[in-house]
This record gives C-alpha cells, sequence and structure tokens, in this order.
C-alpha cells in the first residue's frame, strides 16, 4: 500500500510531467481556482489591455448554443433582429439623466481621430437605450405599427475599474438585447415574464444552473426603468449572489424622453409601454464557478462543445490499428446519431495525459477502446461528473449514451440545487441576518421594503467582503404571518426578500 506522501509526490510528479492539473482548490481559494480554470480549460485567454479576454473556441461553442435556442424563442414572439451602431453622441445619451447617471462612471468616450481631437466625443454604447429611441420615435407613428419588438447580439463597453474577472466582470462582453414597444401596459407586462422564463430556460435547461426568479428593489433596479424582473443564481463556494440576466419594464419614461408617440385606436396621442432585456456571456462564468471542480472545467452535455471524446488505449504489442479503427467507427456513429464526439488518436500523448486533459476541458463522458474492450465488443465510459465507469456494448451504444448523458446533465442540476438550497438561510431578526451572512448564506429575510433601511443595511454591513443588498424578492412568496416584522428596522414586514453579498 503507498504511503500518502508517496502518493502525493508521485500526483506532483504526473503535474510535472504533463504540465496538466490545476494549483489551486476550488474550496481553499476560489479566486485562483476560476482564474485557472478559465486559462486551462482553453475557454480564454488573457488580453494585454485589462479587463478585455480572448473567447477561444471552447468558449463561442457554448455561447451559440444557447444563441441558437434563444434566438429561435424569441422569433416565435415575433421578435426581429436588427443591428445599431456601437457610437452615441453625448446629447443623445444624456437625454434620460437617471439613466445615463446609473452608467456615466463606465461610459468609454473616443476623443481622438489620429492625430486631432474629435470635435464632439463620441461613446461607447454601454447598453442602447439611447441609440435606438431616437429611431423608434421616427419609426411609430400610429397604433398599427405597435408591437415594436427588435432584439440585436452585439457586444457593448463598460469601462469598469472593479477588479475585472473573466466572463463575469469584463470591460467588453458579448450580449442579446431586446427593446420592444407596446400600446398597453399589460402588454409590456407579459412580456417582461415572458423572457424571464427563456432566461430561466438557459440556465436551468442548458446550464444545469438553478435561478430564483424575482423583482428587484428600487434600489437595485435598471437605471430610469420602472421596474426590473431577474433570474438569481448563487455561489456556494463565495456566498454571494449573482445577477443571471434581467427583464425591464421601461414603462413611459424612456417614451417621454425621445417623444415615442403614437396614436391609438381612438385616434388620441398617447405614449409608448417600453421594455428592454439582455443576458451575456456572465451565464458561461457562473456555469464554471457552479459546476467546475479540482478537475477543471465540468460541462453540462447541452452545451458542451464535445460531449463525448474517444481515446484508445493500445497496450504494448496490442493491434493499434484495430484499436484506432474501432475508435473512428465509433466516433463515426455517435456522430450520425447526433452527439458531438471526437477522437484524441494523438500518439505523442498517453492516455493519462489525454484523460487529464480531456477532464480539464469539461468533457462530460469519455470513451476507452482498448485491447480488451475489442476483443468483447464493448466500449468503456467514464463520467466526467462522477467518475462511474461502465462497459457497454457496441451493439446498444446510441441508446446508452443517450441515457447516460440525459443522466449527467439531470445530476449537474440536481447536485447544484442541492448545494444552493443547503445555503439559503431563513432568518427573522437582524442578528441572524449577520450570522448567516458571516456563514457565506443566501438569505431569505422578512422586509417592509424602504429603501431607507435597504441603505441603511448596506452602510452597516460594508467591509472588505463588500455590503450586504436585496438579491431579490421572489415571485414564489412564502406566507408571511401577520404581525411579522423587518429584520432590519422592526416596522411591519410586506414581503419576503434574498438578501446577499453579490458579484
Amino acid at each position: 500500500m503507498a504511503t500518502t506522501s508517496s502518493k502525493n509526490a508521485r500526483k506532483k510528479e504526473v503535474k510535472k510531467e504533463t504540465g496538466l492539473g490545476l494549483t489551486y482548490k476550488k474550496d481553499e481559494n476560489f479566486g485562483e481556482w476560476y482564474s485557472e480554470v478559465v486559462v486551462n480549460s482553453e475557454m480564454i485567454e488573457y488580453y494585454d489591455i485589462s479587463g478585455c479576454y480572448i473567447l477561444r473556441p471552447w468558449t463561442m461553442a457554448i455561447w451559440e448554443t444557447l444563441e441558437a435556442f434563444f434566438d429561435l424563442e424569441i422569433k416565435k414572439m415575433n421578435v426581429k433582429n436588427a443591428y445599431f451602431p456601437l457610437f452615441v453622441t453625448e446629447n443623445v445619451l444624456q437625454k434620460e439623466k437617471d439613466h445615463i447617471e446609473g452608467f456615466a462612471p463606465e461610459v468609454a468616450w473616443v476623443t481622438k481621430s489620429g492625430q486631432s481631437d474629435l470635435e464632439i466625443p463620441i461613446a461607447i454604447r454601454p447598453t442602447s437605450e439611447t441609440v435606438m429611441y431616437p429611431y423608434f420615435s421616427k419609426w411609430i407613428r400610429g397604433h398599427r405599427d405597435l408591437p415594436l419588438k427588435l432584439n440585436q447580439w452585439c457586444n457593448v463597453v463598460r469601462w469598469e475599474f472593479s477588479h475585472p474577472t473573466p466572463f463575469i466582470r469584463s470591460r467588453e462582453f458579448l450580449w442579446q438585447e431586446g427593446h420592444t414597444a407596446f400600446a398597453t401596459k399589460e402588454e409590456a407586462d407579459n412580456e417582461v415574464l415572458e423572457i424571464l422564463e427563456l432566461y430561466r430556460r438557459i440556465y436551468e435547461e442548458y446550464l444545469a444552473i438553478p435561478v430564483i426568479k424575482g423583482k428587484k428593489s428600487e434600489l437595485e433596479k435598471f437605471a430610469g426603468g420602472f421596474y426590473t424582473t431577474s433570474v438569481e443564481a448563487f455561489i456556494p463556494n463565495t456566498g454571494r449572489g449573482i445577477q443571471g440576466a434581467t427583464s425591464h419594464c421601461l414603462g413611459q419614461n424612456f417614451a417621454k424622453m425621445f417623444e415615442i408617440d403614437f396614436e391609438n385606436e381612438k385616434g388620441e396621442k398617447a405614449k409608448v409601454w417600453q421594455n428592454s432585456w439582455a443576458y451575456s456571456t456572465r451565464t458561461i462564468g457562473v456555469m464554471v464557478m457552479v459546476h467546475g471542480d479540482d478537475k477543471g472545467l465540468l460541462l453540462p452535455p447541452k452545451v458542451a462543445a464535445v460531449q463525448v471524446i474517444v481515446v484508445p488505449v493500445p497496450y504494448k504489442d496490442a493491434d493499434t490499428q484495430a484499436i484506432f479503427a474501432a475508435c473512428l467507427s465509433t466516433v463515426q456513429t455517435l456522430q450520425a446519431a447526433g452527439f458531438k464526439a471526437e477522437h484524441d488518436l494523438r500518439e505523442n500523448y498517453s492516455p493519462g495525459w489525454k484523460y487529464s486533459h480531456w477532464e480539464m476541458k469539461g468533457v462530460p463522458l469519455r470513451i476507452e477502446i482498448g485491447p480488451k474492450d475489442l476483443a468483447n465488443n464493448q466500449v468503456r465510459v467514464v463520467r466526467r461528473d462522477n467518475g462511474v465507469k461502465a462497459d457497454i456494448p457496441v451493439a446498444s451504444l446510441v441508446e446508452k449514451i443517450k441515457d447516460v448523458l440525459i443522466s449527467i446533465q439531470e445530476n449537474l442540476f440536481n447536485t447544484a440545487k442541492q448545494k444552493r438550497d443547503a445555503s439559503i438561510k431563513v432568518v427573522q431578526t437582524w442578528d441572524e441576518f449577520i450570522a448567516a451572512l458571516n456563514d457565506k448564506k443566501m438569505i431569505l429575510a422578512p422586509w417592509c421594503d424602504e429603501e431607507e433601511v435597504e441603505k441603511d443595511v448596506k452602510t452597516r454591513t460594508k467591509g472588505e467582503l463588500g455590503a450586504a443588498k436585496t438579491l431579490c424578492t421572489p415571485f414564489d412568496q412564502p406566507r408571511l404571518p401577520e404581525g411579522t416584522l423587518c429584520f432590519a428596522s422592526g416596522k411591519p414586514a410586506k414581503k419576503w426578500t434574498y438578501w446577499g453579498r453579490s458579484y
């Protein structure tokens, strides 16, 4: 029996020999672990401008899968894709005061062309309300022009000065932004929730991440908007909530500023009701944080660029050609059945190195084919999520692989939900709140719904880990017994709200 120290020495030896493996552990140094995983798994590469990252094909494949799903769904809702310019003039950007105040510190400006200063500086879009709405006012005249439903897939720039983190907080990121205009509040309200449900599906059905749907507080809502709804995820390792995606009702505020009027069916002049909604490449960062482990990335099968990697395991004197041929035919069979399968036939790497490499990249399922498998007309499958191995007859390959991938997707979601649920703490008092906050919990507390009280909670919890704030008021409200008091102010509570530190 090998001693622990000799085992560790061998582990170090393997890491040195293969150049694989992570230096940091998820539970011990989450921040360093995350930075290492996103680079080692070949998702991103750091760029020479701080806060900007190269999104490598392994990332783009995930983004394209989410895009394909969402784009199809919004087209069913009769939303049309468009593209608006990246630049916006200062006077237009500043039309909606609350809105620009919310974004002002992050706006990047173009001030030069070659060597000459521009007469008027031009802003790069941090979001596109002010880019689009002057044209909504031009295109909308009467009730027959409504609803107007546009979406664009694009990049935006927010020149953040807080600590940049790949996917989570970057100076340029990819997103979709939908902008719609309606004749009535009711239509706008309905769409807000319809879109929010699509965002829930992106997280829960595709990325296998549990989220909570709810409404943002007045303090946390979109600057210049009427109300904001969001899907909120939680990262148990850091005890932080993370806003997953937002669907805003803008009310008639922007319609007033940009004069988006229409003649209704009675011939009267009216203002439109507007929404805007977006999700970004942040989704991918949340996935890495929730599912990744000490071996690297762990991809849900529904979004993985490669769902199954086939690795030959030839021993000495084995018929290598026959094993390679079996690998090729396995991949062909799986691809023909619609799976994303690839083989790794590189001869300059050992099977062990390949196992570590594809585990680091998070491929959900590995198939190994060696002489014994060839003789028995079977393949060995190894799950990335739990390491379980099984031998599968070649004859039933397709249906068995389908079952295993479904099982991995479900297991990832259930495991993440179990961890998230274990992190939720219901509190009634300030002392319980502080104890739960220090214990890295997502806190559900009765609240009086007063802005001053929320500001006070932020002030009282300020520290090096960051202040606590409202995450969202869940639509799914537990019963609020009569006489329940707000945990922070002692006034009568109006609702249950999630609180915590956040990204």
